[in-house]
């Protein structure tokens, strides 16, 4: 049994912060907490990214809440992906409880309960401020890898982009795209070919069963105008406090095409939007991804090498991505290996499967003398997990089993009043919730076609009227040549020229 006294100067030690700091917990030894040996997250490195793992049931989504409220307790603000709709209560005090009470008082901190400014937004027709994004924001690289097409195809996406921009034909919504490839083969192949080569009608079919797939699953309702501008997500409300942006996703758990296609523009949209920040001391954003293996899921190669690129370039935007999964495994290494926070909930041992799935998961954290971490990982309880982060100085913090803190906020829905309510005060409700469809390249391609099509009935009549006009002239030649009446032909036949001469010739005689 190892002394309490080493344990609690080693945790203390290895958690000490100068600056700001998230506390999760308090660190158990032998299955019992230590009082006041609190777990301590530094706020300058949260934009580390992290990872929050474990089995239904283990409280993934609690750690996820409390780490969102310390967050905007501290003027940070945070975007949720709410896939089980159960993080809406953030917006209203907890009611408290006797073992809230119990487990605050074996960790070493008082218990305080605490609504926080909220924002409800949604990508589909739920209630909330509706996310949308226009084609043409996307751009030809970034709509390429969505639809997971050919390197022949994702050409002649790029040279239908270019095709727009040169004549001034905007790309808002897929109605806009699904047109643009139809007039490239059809009423405009010729005007397209000269300009910018041949469009070969069997990729623009191919191009368009893909866009149809994406339209099944709802993106028909994310693209489009007004578009989203990621500095909504940053603001702060009058006590300081940063808004907790919840993404409402309870409709499209079976749609993850939708639901990457979403998270991928919005990261790459904070990218190219944010400054850099350098090390500013604490996080400019922070993006917590529930049921993220439905990013990864249905993605493609080339749409998960630009998911890696950006996790691996946004921290510098000051933003930090943290992922809420059953398993790590269901990231892949390439991310998982960028991840600075670990919070680690238990993990079931069904299987041989998963006794091998567990150890491998060990391996994944620090060695501790402490812990024989595979069996602590199938022993913890509800509201534990092992946690390992990163020091003000980037180096990872010794391995602590910990009795994670209670959320301060209710840990329930918002009762549907007190939804109505939230909704009703929303600012961006009134700025986004308007539909826009202003004129765009499917009304200017459908204008261009019906321009085209008069002109070319004016010329076809046109010409029907000189055919028409070429063979009445014709006509009329051909009876000045040898179009003669039945009379002029009597009177001027042989014959009858013959007899006049006869009758003349005997009366001069």
């Amino acid at each position: 049994m190892a002394d309490t006294q080493v344990f609690f100067d080693h945790i203390t030690e290895g958690y000490t912060t100068k600056g700001d700091a998230i506390t999760m917990g308090a660190a158990m030894l032998d299955g019992e907490a230590v009082t006041n040996a609190l777990v301590k997250i530094p706020l300058k490195t949260m934009n580390r990214h992290g990872l929050i793992a474990g089995a239904t049931g283990t409280g993934k989504t609690k750690t996820l809440q409390v780490l969102a409220e310390n967050l905007s307790e501290k003027g940070v603000p945070v975007l949720l992906m709410d896939m089980k709709g159960d993080l809406s209560g953030i917006a209203q005090p907890s009611p408290g409880h006797p073992k809230i009470d119990e487990r605050h008082a074996k960790i070493g901190i008082p218990f305080e309960p605490k609504k926080f400014p909220v924002e409800i937004l949604s990508l589909s027709e739920q209630d909330g401020v509706r996310l949308r994004a226009t084609v043409s924001e996307f751009g030809p690289v970034l709509i390429s890898r969505i639809l997971g097409v050919s390197e022949t195809q994702a050409g002649i996406i790029s040279i239908l982009f270019k095709y727009c921009d040169d004549n001034k034909l905007p790309l808002l919504d897929l109605k806009d795209f699904k047109k643009i490839l139809q007039y490239a083969t059809e009423e405009g192949k010729a005007e397209i070919a000269k300009e910018y080569g041949r469009i070969s009608p069997a990729s623009s079919g191919a191009i368009l069963r893909k866009i149809v797939e994406l339209e099944q699953q709802g993106g028909d309702l994310f693209f489009g105008e007004k578009s989203f501008d990621t500095d909504d997500l940053l603001r702060v409300d009058e006590n300081g406090m940063g808004y907790i942006n919840i993404v409402r996703l309870t409709d499209i758990q079976d749609r993850p095409k939708l639901f990457s296609t979403f998270m991928l523009c919005l990261l790459a949209e904070v990218y190219n939007t944010f400054p850099e920040q350098g090390d500013s001391g604490r996080p400019e954003l922070v993006i917590f991804i529930d049921e993220a293996h439905l990013i990864f899921k249905e993605a493609s190669d080339a749409l998960l090498d630009q998911i890696e690129s950006i996790v691996k370039l946004i921290r510098s935007k000051g933003v930090g991505l943290y992922f809420v999964t059953q398993n790590p495994t269901d990231v892949p290494d390439a991310v998982l290996s960028q991840l600075g926070l670990k919070v680690q909930h238990a993990l079931r041992a069904f299987t041989a499967k998963d006794r091998k799935a567990i150890k491998l998961t060990a391996e994944n954290y620090p060695i501790s003398e402490y812990y024989k971490t595979d069996e602590v990982l199938t022993s913890l309880g509800i509201g534990e997990a092992l946690v390992s982060a990163l020091n003000e100085k980037g180096i990872p913090t010794p391995l602590a089993a910990t009795l994670l803190r209670a959320p301060m906020s209710r840990m329930d829905v918002l009762e549907d009043d007190e939804l109505t309510e939230l909704l009703e005060e929303s600012k961006l409700i009134r700025k986004y919730n308007e539909e826009l469809d202003r004129e765009s390249a499917y009304e200017l391609l459908n204008e261009k076609i019906e321009i085209a099509n008069r002109e070319e009935a004016k010329e076809k009549a046109r010409e029907e009227q000189e055919k028409v006009s070429r063979s009445s002239s014709k006509r009329s030649s051909s009876r000045r040549r040898s179009g003669r009446s039945p009379i002029e032909k009597v009177l001027t036949s042989p014959t009858v020229i013959r007899s006049v001469l006869g009758i003349l010739t005997k009366i001069l005689k």
